[in-house]
């Protein structure tokens, strides 16, 4: 198998944009541009209308997204499936986000009761510094947290 950058859409992406005008000619050319390529939904308003796209950019990337499997590799994530290749292991993101209620099994437990646990303590640690109850070796009140860590989903292990 190829790498995606080396698919045959790759590169017709690629001479694709270099062709791309500027963003002002693009708006000049078509002035309902912010109507077309915006969209509100649950809450949530996304406006790429100020990218330098347009409507054969879109297909080019829908086309690079199936060439990729997106949707299985979107369904693996949420299934819980190892799909960090660097640590072999699943990537769980999901979970943060996720409801007590839910189930996301990863290597045969459901981790949504863990994952809700540390979000409380992480609560509890907030809410203690916010209001003055945590205090430093001196006595005083914590004013400031520097939090140094790797990425990822930063709940730890």
């Amino acid at each position: 198998m190829t790498t995606l950058t080396q698919s045959t859409t790759w590169k017709a992406l690629q001479a694709h944009t270099s062709q791309l005008p500027h963003m002002r000619e693009l708006f000049a050319q078509n002035p309902q541009r912010f109507e077309q390529m915006s969209v509100k939904a649950c809450g949530l308003f996304l406006d790429y209308s100020k990218n330098r796209i347009n409507n054969d950019t879109l297909e080019l990337l829908f086309a690079l997204a199936k060439e990729a499997n997106l949707t299985d590799k979107i369904a693996a994530m949420f299934n819980g499936d190892v799909i960090n290749n660097t640590e072999h292991r699943a990537v769980l993101h999901t979970a943060l986000r996720s409801k007590a209620e839910q189930e996301i099994i990863a290597e045969g437990a459901n981790i949504v009761p863990e994952v809700q646990q540390t979000l409380a303590k992480m609560a509890e640690f907030v809410e203690s510094v916010q209001s003055g109850q945590w205090k430093g070796y001196t006595g005083k009140a914590i004013t400031d947290v520097v939090s140094i860590g790797i990425g990822g989903s930063f709940l730890g292990a």
